[in-house]
């Protein structure tokens, strides 16, 4: 039986009747008049990617089609809800993606038709057949598979901007205003967004009931906080050091330095909260990136007020993506302690009481964990 609650269902529902009904409108209309005239958008978005808007208007509508077979099949209660959920909203996920890139820009009927499908992802979940211990495992997964992606990032979207030196150049630069990156890395960080706020799930759900967990929770939520920020981040992006130094900056620059100073409290209060969570050899790794990721910090923002004025800042790329990988690698850590945590709590369950107090959860490092259930039990029958 599905584990989902009532008001996810009823948030699922509505999701999918929002998104079925805008799609098939939308995919209607588009039909109806290719140009686009009824919906007053120019064909000059597509960038010749398509001759007009009759195979984009066809997949829309059919997607819409899909979404409603879905809204019945969750109403019903059927065997395959959580299949048609996930086809209907994924393919809808897949398609703002793949506008993002060919529009080549983020608009706010993105945000407006875009972000109930990640809420409908979201509270989809629990209709998964899945065991609750194979989800929390899944979302921790994404904890490495988010840095993964983070690296592949600096090392793929750079080579499609001729003339890019990461030497000397910041990460926000391949995201700017103007910048011929911008579509690939916001299509990829939003990718990016959803494995941090997964990851962020995973740890606050592993985390269990106990009062002695709570750190662990509250450094989860911080994730979610810092990967749910992404969200946020293609509205307000930097403008490239040219056009600064043109005094052609605005509010979202502003925004954008805004939003990193933010971004960095989160995530180095998640760091100090899990050291605090979890055994002393993390707390010592956390303390030593803590003090590694304010040392490159100081090294970047040494460099960071030259952007305004278009001067030469020959290493500022160098240590941001330092400072960057320092957080990534920790983020991977985390995941290999979390899930070593909740291996050494079933292993402690499994063997019953410790009278003796020595619990396997006193570190949280799975190579630390090294008796096994037949000792476990010899122990403490003497």
């Amino acid at each position: 039986m599905s584990s989902q609650s009532l008001w996810k269902r009823i948030a699922l529902l509505i999701v999918l009747a929002y998104e079925g009904l805008g799609s098939l409108a939308g995919g209607a209309l588009l039909v109806a008049q290719p140009d686009g005239r009824l919906m007053s958008i120019p064909l000059a978005i597509l960038h010749g990617v398509f001759a007009d808007f009759l195979i984009p208007g066809i997949i829309l509508f059919g997607l819409g089609v899909l979404n409603l077979v879905a809204f019945v099949a969750v109403l019903r209660r059927s065997r395959l809800d959580w299949l048609a959920a996930g086809v209907a909203l994924g393919g809808l996920a897949i398609w703002f993606v793949v506008e993002i890139a060919i529009v080549r820009e983020l608009v706010w009927l993105h945000a407006m038709w875009g972000l109930p499908v990640i809420l409908g992802l979201a509270v989809a979940l629990p209709l998964l057949p899945a065991s609750p211990a194979s989800m929390r495992r899944a979302a921790l997964a994404c904890g490495a598979l988010s840095s993964l992606l983070y690296v592949a990032m600096n090392v793929l979207v750079p080579l499609q901007w001729p003339g890019y030196d990461s030497a000397s150049r910041v990460v926000s630069e391949l995201s700017a205003v103007g910048a011929p990156t911008r579509p690939l890395w916001v299509v990829l960080g939003i990718a990016y967004t959803l494995l941090v706020v997964a990851f962020g799930w995973g740890v606050w759900a592993e985390a269990g009931g106990a009062k002695g967990e709570r750190r662990l929770r509250i450094t989860g939520v911080l994730l979610i906080a810092y990967g749910a920020l992404g969200i946020v981040w293609p509205f307000a992006p930097m403008h490239l050091r040219e056009a600064l130094a043109a005094g052609q900056g605005d509010v979202r620059d502003t925004a954008h330095i805004a939003l990193g100073v933010a971004t960095n409290v989160i995530y180095l209060s998640a760091l100090g909260v899990a050291a605090a969570a979890l055994g002393r050899a993390f707390r010592l790794y956390s303390l030593a990136t803590l003090f590694a990721l304010l040392a490159f910090a100081v090294l970047t923002f040494r460099q960071a007020p030259r952007l305004s004025s278009n001067q030469p800042t020959p290493f500022i790329g160098v240590w941001e993506r330092i400072d960057i990988g320092l957080f990534l690698a920790w983020m991977v850590v985390l995941a290999v302690a979390v899930m070593g945590r909740g291996r050494a709590r079933v292993t402690v369950e499994a063997c019953g009481p410790d009278p003796g107090g020595r619990r396997a959860l006193r570190s949280s490092w799975p190579w630390r964990w090294r008796r096994s259930p037949a000792r476990e039990a010899g122990h403490l029958r003497t």
